[in-house]
């Protein structure tokens, strides 16, 4: 009577196994069992999730976003405290004291720095590896990847428009199509929409390291995003998460992926009073664009900490439809690693029901 049984743990081993050897070269870069990173999202991605994530086998990353030094260094230190696992820290290209915050994760010994938002250039990179570190940088075409690859990239994360937060315009899908075939030089990362293990072990399948997902983790119960945030994310369908919409290409929007809410809306007749006024000429065009730009100040702290899911910024991935309840991170990732061999032995595994 137990064959069976014995059929199907044989099967789970192997494909275990099997998980492992496609994303091994991510395992080794990583220093991690799951070849899995935490998408750095701003106010989310903090000392408690990322070193949840780490913790539980995964690739926590600390979003800096627009911290200064100081405070880094103690998100660095209180991250340190609580877990003995690699993470790494996201840095944005454009803040303006980012030689001094690659110093700081240098100091502190962090592993891997992922250089965000922009093309860092040769320096930052050497910088970065001059430090000890390992330099992780985000490419959106393959001339591009392997124009950082040269500057000396140790790893790329191809991140597609499916994504949470600011975008791009081509798709996960295509990126991965366009990219992973044709850069084997260094460990790629895909990013963007992702949120089952079948999906990671496509991805692995062709040729990826490993995938960063952001959107899954935002409601896990180390998160400290405010209840009414995750609760938004739970009742959220994947086609609730949609890019800023730009009226006038004449005063252009940074597309940001978020869910809809009474701000997005009022965004929409801000640009239009905003443009109508210019047209009158009752206000210059500078100013008219630097309305429209800090429409969006402190919008997503409103919405991510303090819960203000009506006037806040609610940036969220379009995987966001695979947010069904709150879970430990410890089992987000089993859930992910589960699918991922059940995809590989043939089976499936239906997706969270919390």
């Amino acid at each position: 009577m137990s064959a069976p049984t014995q059929g199907v743990d044989a099967d789970a081993t192997a494909s275990r196994a099997q998980l492992d050897a496609l994303w091994k070269s991510g395992q080794d870069f990583l220093g991690v069992p799951l070849a899995i990173l935490g998408g750095a999202m701003t106010w989310v991605s903090e000392r408690n999730l990322v070193s949840a994530l780490s913790n539980a086998g995964g690739f926590g990353v600390i979003a800096c976003g627009a911290m200064t030094p100081e405070m880094l260094a103690e998100e660095i230190s209180e991250t340190f405290a609580r877990t003995d696992r690699p993470f790494g820290v996201n840095l944005i290209t454009m803040h303006p004291e980012l030689d001094r915050l690659i110093e700081v994760c240098l100091e502190q010994k962090v592993t891997h720095i992922i250089l965000a938002g922009g093309l860092p250039g040769a320096p930052r990179i050497a910088q970065v590896k001059d430090g000890g570190a390992r330099a992780i940088c985000f490419a959106a075409t393959l001339a591009i990847a392997r124009r950082l690859v040269r500057q000396g990239a140790d790893a790329i994360i191809v991140e597609g428009a499916e994504a949470g937060g600011h975008i791009g315009p081509v798709s996960t899908t295509v990126l991965a199509q366009e990219i992973l075939p044709h850069l084997r030089d260094v460990p790629v990362f895909v990013a963007g929409g992702i949120g089952r293990g079948d999906a990671i072990v496509a991805y692995l399948e062709m040729g990826a390291a490993g995938c960063q997902l952001g959107t899954r983790f935002v409601c896990a119960c180390e998160s400290i995003a405010h209840d009414r945030f995750k609760q938004a994310f739970i009742r959220a369908a994947a086609r609730d998460a949609v890019p800023s919409v730009q009226l006038d290409p004449g005063f252009p929007v940074i597309p940001v992926r978020a869910l809809q809410n009474a701000a997005t809306r009022e965004f929409q007749d801000l640009q239009r009073d905003v443009i109508a006024a210019f047209r009158r000429g009752e206000i210059a065009q500078e100013e008219a664009q630097l309305q429209i730009e800090h429409f969006w100040a402190g919008a997503l702290r409103r919405a991510a900490i303090d819960g203000d899911v009506e006037t806040g910024s609610m940036m969220a991935g379009q995987s966001v439809g695979m947010v069904n309840g709150i879970q430990p991170v410890a089992n987000i990732l089993e859930e992910l690693v589960d699918q991922a061999v059940a995809a590989l032995a043939g089976r499936v595994v239906p997706g969270s029901s919390h």
